[in-house]
């Protein structure tokens, strides 16, 4: 299983990016798939899932409102539309994946088996 993120850059506050996860090895469609966050000096963060086999998502507080993630499963790709973007958005974003994963553990990066490298977001005051 691969996972490979794109999209990340520097941008100012209130703009918007659009990042992507490209999945190989596995028909996402069938897993769910999250999105964590890394700022300096801090430990990974859940920002927000996509549960497998439905459309249902789940969003951090920090997030609810701004992004949004989606699947496109012909492309077999994740994707995190953030919006409205803060100076405490800034951190290296990662995707991530597991088999086995259930609901009440999905914002936990230590029930994830497969990560992407990370793309760095760094938004401007």
């Amino acid at each position: 299983v691969q996972l490979v993120e794109s999209g990340g850059g520097l941008v100012q506050t209130g703009d918007s990016l659009r990042l992507s996860c490209v999945v190989s090895g596995i028909m996402i469609g069938r897993f769910s798939v999250a999105w964590f966050r890394q700022g300096p000096g801090k430990e990974r963060e859940f920002v927000a899932a996509i549960w497998r086999s439905t459309t249902n998502t789940y969003y951090a507080d920090s997030v609810k409102g701004r992004f949004t993630i989606s699947r496109d499963n012909t492309e077999n790709t994740v994707y995190l539309q953030m919006n409205s973007l803060k100076p405490e958005d800034t951190a290296v974003y990662y995707c991530a994946t597991d088999k086995g994963l259930i609901l009440s553990s999905m914002r936990s990066p230590s029930m994830y088996d497969y990560w992407g490298q990370g793309t760095q977001v760094s938004v401007s005051s």
